[in-house]
């Protein structure tokens, strides 16, 4: 005989059941997928709040880089996973472009993930290699006029927030045209500009820093509205005659979508602990990272409303992967 349940009993058997499944999480190794190669900006700030959740969580955290594709390579591995919190996404602003750059899309980069919690915030950097011959960003500006598709600048990604940051200054504001080389990552894309392959390096400040301090790059601006403590005699674009100009790379978790919500509270929760912890804090700041946590509902929102910012780049620029 079959027995039929009210609907507010499958309710509470759901929810009963729910609870035991976060009780019990997580009983194996967990993996952070990172959509970059290791040494970029993304892959140090996913390793550093991977090691936090292998303490707190008692549990090992692989993490494991699957470049390529604008970061959907790694996309697409979270999504052939169960939806059971042991496969997180740890992604960046690229996660949320593609979708805008592209014509098809296996998958819905919003829809198909639950967001866990936003990480961190990255100042972007231009630098230069040292046979360039400008000093700042005007003598830039106007070599790249007299040499135009000469000079080209490299970034971490085909079409990520790097990208689109630095078509907007050159385009848009310093009406001229530099041709973009893109990398499956910044650590690749360092290497590029360090090598002479590139004269310029748009990048996450993590990736400028050592290299501007070690003389294989000039530092000539940052994009943030302040000076940065990292590189404190690299002016700001705001500074040099652009007012109001900024940009940054947001970083954060993600799991397929269908994960149980008190799982995915919990892993928010971690990540939280992980980022108000002074010795976290201090490491990422040291690196020119800014822990900026958001919770799942925050983090959603937030990625719903850059897809939307970002659109409005794309179009006025007329970008296209495809």
């Amino acid at each position: 005989m079959v027995k039929h349940f009210p609907g507010w009993c499958a309710a509470i058997l759901a929810f009963v059941g729910g609870q035991s499944v976060a009780q019990d999480y997580p009983t194996r190794p967990m993996r952070f997928i990172v959509p970059f190669p290791a040494g970029g900006g993304t892959d140090v700030q996913a390793r550093a709040v991977a090691a936090h959740l292998a303490r707190s969580l008692g549990q090992n955290v692989i993490v494991e880089n699957r470049p390529g594709a604008n970061t959907m390579i790694g996309a697409e591995a979270v999504l052939r996973a169960p939806s059971d919190g042991y496969a997180l996404l740890f992604t960046g602003s690229s996660h949320v472009i593609s979708p805008l750059v592209k014509s098809k899309m296996s998958f819905d980069v919003v829809n198909d993930f639950a967001a866990v919690a936003r990480a961190g915030l990255s100042v972007l950097t231009l630098s230069v290699h040292p046979s360039v011959p400008a000093r700042n960003i005007h003598e830039l500006v106007a070599l790249a006029r007299t040499r135009p598709g000469e000079l080209t600048f490299a970034t971490a990604s085909v079409l990520g927030g790097q990208r689109l940051a630095t078509e907007q200054f050159f385009r848009q504001l310093a009406k001229v045209s530099v041709p973009s080389v893109p990398y499956n990552g910044g650590a690749p894309a360092s290497a590029a500009v360090v090598g002479g392959h590139n004269a310029i390096l748009i990048s996450n400040l993590s990736e400028a820093t050592h290299q501007v301090r070690a003389g294989r790059l000039r530092g000539i601006a940052v994009m943030s509205l302040k000076r940065t403590e990292q590189l404190p005699d690299v002016p700001t674009i705001a500074e040099s005659g652009w007012p109001g100009f900024e940009a940054s790379n947001w970083y954060g978790a993600l799991v397929k979508a269908g994960t149980s919500r008190t799982i995915v509270d919990r892993l928010s929760s971690e990540i939280a602990k992980a980022l108000h912890a002074g010795p976290m804090r201090e490491q990422l700041a040291k690196m020119g990272f800014e822990p900026a946590y958001q919770n799942p509902g925050e983090f959603d929102a937030y990625m719903r409303a850059e897809m939307k910012r970002y659109a409005a780049v794309v179009q006025a620029l007329d970008l296209r992967m495809d």
